[in-house]
């Protein structure tokens, strides 16, 4: 695997130029993939992902020359399985992007601990985004505007180039509540919020939507929570990330903690990261359902090419990789550090940790 990563640092100077009077055919392929994604139904899934993967295995300089670096003829792939996934690694150190020759005027970063290397993903089609985030959010929950949304998400607003805050303002906005907003320091404003929505019901739900560690502050603070239990169909949201704030727990641990303090049955999750533009959600006890526009297939642990996109067993752990197919103007195979397993329903995951020696990240990674 070194030879791959060795071949990333020269990629930069090996790639070709599209060429000029290609662009108006990029353009029309484009658009018919792009109102494909936002509207095709999930029995076609596989077939878009191989017009998709032959798209950007054409136009994607990058991503073109990893797969022309292992030999494999895009020609011949006629399965999800065979499809090369790019390892995620390749967001630190290039600009990946699909028939786009300059910077998109969004670029989100991860975070990072001081000197670490951090991703970049350009986002050129800011309505694809919000179109795909928006029917994922509906598909698990319903309409936005039939919630109260609130985001504790303070490591987050401390930057300005988060994927996650993004999404959020897009949500809160579409929800159309006054008691709707983020929370960074103030969250006595945010429970007094919450005990006016707890008795003044109006129909609509409330989500507490919040990174694990600020959830855990609140959990364990001084504040007087048992008035949550009186908010009618109250859900609590972890998005993961102790951002080096508090000690590292199993997701049973922080779970436990969560449904005792905020009177809840179940604590749900979202899993997202900056290089992935759909989502995946838990309603409960850690088991993830990709978003319509998303598929989570399994690689085995010492042989990243050997990949299944089907139940291997509840005790079979490989690393995730995913299919995203919002991801149309990067790339949509990526090879996540992940760690994960099948659910015993068909499409649904769980993820187990991270690879060791990978970066420690804002997104659902705790270990189960």
């Amino acid at each position: 695997m070194s030879s791959i990563f060795n071949f990333a640092f020269l990629v930069s100077t090996k790639v070709r130029g599209l060429e000029l009077q290609n662009n108006k055919s990029i353009a029309e392929i484009r658009a018919g993939l792009r109102e494909q994604i936002v509207t095709f139904e999930p029995a076609d899934f596989e077939s878009l992902a191989l017009r998709v993967f032959r798209f950007q295995a054409e136009y994607n300089p990058i991503y073109r020359e990893y797969i022309r670096h292992l030999g494999v003829d895009p020609a011949r792939i006629t399965d999800l399985t065979q499809i090369p996934f790019l390892p995620i690694q390749f967001f630190k150190n290039h600009r990946v992007a699909t028939g786009h020759s300059s910077d998109a005027s969004v670029i989100f970063q991860s975070s990072g601990t001081t000197g670490q290397a951090t991703s970049h993903h350009h986002l050129y089609d800011e309505p694809l985004y919000k179109a795909v985030s928006y029917r994922i959010f509906q598909h698990n929950y319903g309409d936005l505007n039939r919630f109260h949304i609130l985001a504790l998400l303070p490591s987050y607003l401390e930057r300005n180039n988060s994927s996650l805050v993004y999404m959020m303002q897009h949500f809160i906005e579409e929800s159309e509540s006054e008691y709707s907003g983020f929370y960074l320091n103030n969250t006595g404003e945010m429970l007094h919020r919450l005990r006016h929505l707890a008795d003044n019901p109006d129909g609509r739900g409330v989500l507490l939507l919040g990174v694990t560690f600020a959830l855990l502050d609140l959990a364990e603070s001084s504040f007087d929570l048992s008035f949550l239990q009186n908010i009618e169909h109250f859900t609590v949201m972890d998005t993961g990330g102790m951002k080096g704030r508090r000690k590292e727990l199993l997701r049973e641990e922080v779970h436990d903690i969560l449904t005792a303090s905020f009177g809840v049955p179940a604590i749900h999750s979202e899993y997202g990261m900056t290089e992935l533009l759909s989502q995946g959600y838990s309603h409960g006890h850690g088991l993830f359902v990709p978003g319509y526009s998303m598929r989570v297939l399994l690689r085995d642990i010492n042989d990243p090419f050997t990949i299944s996109d089907h139940n291997l067993g509840s005790s079979k752990t490989g690393g995730i990789n995913v299919i995203d197919l919002a991801n149309l103007d990067t790339c949509s195979f990526i090879e996540t550090q992940d760690l994960g397993r099948f659910g015993e329903k068909a499409g649904t995951f769980y993820v187990m940790g991270r690879f060791d020696n990978s970066d420690i990240r804002g997104c659902n990674l705790m270990v189960l």
